[in-house]
C-alpha cells in the first residue's frame, strides 16, 4: 500500500473533524467521493483516536478494509466520539480542546510462532497486534507500545482486553496478526511544515 501524501492525511483530518463537528449538529452526511483521490476512494481500514492533554478520550476504527478509506474515517470519528464504550459520549464544551488522530492500517498479515518467547522475540514497537480466538478478539495500534513497552504485558494486556488468559497464545486455536500504521495529526502536519 502507498504512502499517504500530506494532502491527503489533511484531507482525512478534515473529514474526520467534520464528521465530529457536524454530528453535533445532528448532521451524519459523509463525504462526497468523487470528489477525492483514488487513494482516499480505494478501501482501507482507519482508527480514529481523540485525546484531551494526552490522556485517551476515544478511539474506535476497523482492522480490515471493507469501504472506502475516506468513509472509514468519517465513521469511525463519530463513533470515536459519541460510541467508545469506556467513555461517555463527547461534548461540545469538550471538543475544541480534543486532539484528533488519524491511524491508517496496512493489510493485516499472520505472525506465525512457536512458542510465547517466540512470538515475543518476533514484537517490535511497528507492530499493532490482532488477537484473534473463537471466544474474543482484540487490537492494539503500535501506539499502545508507548504505554505498555513490555511485550509480555503488551501481549497480558491485549489478551485481558480480548477477555482472554495469557496462555491463549499457546492454544492451537489463536491467530496472532500483526499490521502497521500511519498516524497524524493535525500538529504532526504542521511540524513537518517546519
Amino acid at each position: 500500500m502507498e504512502r499517504l501524501t500530506k494532502e491527503e492525511k489533511r484531507i482525512l483530518l478534515d473529514i474526520a473533524h467534520s464528521a465530529i463537528s457536524r454530528a453535533f449538529r445532528g448532521d451524519f452526511t459523509p463525504p462526497a467521493l468523487d470528489e477525492l483521490s483514488p487513494r482516499l476512494r480505494e478501501k482501507g481500514a482507519s482508527f480514529v483516536t481523540l485525546t484531551q492533554h494526552g490522556q485517551l478520550r476515544g478511539c474506535i476504527g476497523s482492522v480490515e478494509a471493507y469501504r472506502p478509506l475516506a468513509l472509514d474515517v468519517h465513521y469511525n470519528a463519530i463513533a470515536a466520539a459519541f460510541k467508545d464504550p469506556r467513555f461517555p459520549p463527547l461534548t461540545l464544551q469538550e471538543w475544541p480542546y480534543t486532539e484528533v488522530e488519524v491511524s491508517v492500517l496496512s493489510a493485516p498479515r499472520v505472525l506465525e510462532y512457536s512458542s510465547l518467547e517466540d512470538l515475543v522475540e518476533k514484537l517490535t514497537p511497528e507492530m499493532g497486534l490482532i488477537l484473534e480466538h473463537p471466544y474474543g478478539r482484540a487490537t492494539f495500534l503500535p501506539q499502545v507500545w508507548e504505554k505498555i513497552p513490555d511485550p509480555i504485558m503488551f501481549l497480558r494486556e491485549l489478551a485481558h482486553k480480548a477477555g482472554l488468559p495469557l496462555d491463549v497464545y499457546l492454544d492451537p486455536r489463536t491467530v496472532v496478526k500483526y499490521y502497521t500504521v500511519e498516524k497524524f495529526t493535525y500538529r504532526d502536519l504542521e511540524e513537518e511544515e517546519g
